[in-house]
């Protein structure tokens, strides 16, 4: 099965942090391209746990957003 998923990477520290939109599985790495690599394999050991009939494809939408203080 494969599925399709929306991930965010952001910079934290010295880190960066990948995490997907649709079920928060996160992970890190010293670079953007370890981070990613990392969260695909901690999807791939998430969506091997759980049954294939309860996940449900969404559709997510990612925007900006501004906000004044």
């Amino acid at each position: 099965m494969v599925y399709k998923v929306t991930d965010i990477v952001q910079k934290d520290g010295d880190w960066y942090v990948a995490k997907c939109l649709e079920n928060s599985v996160a992970s890190q790495g010293k670079t953007v391209e370890e981070a990613i690599a990392n969260l695909k394999e901690a999807l791939e050991l998430y969506y091997e746990d759980i049954s294939s009939d309860i996940v449900e494809p969404r559709q997510t939408f990612v925007t900006t957003l501004e906000v004044t203080v």
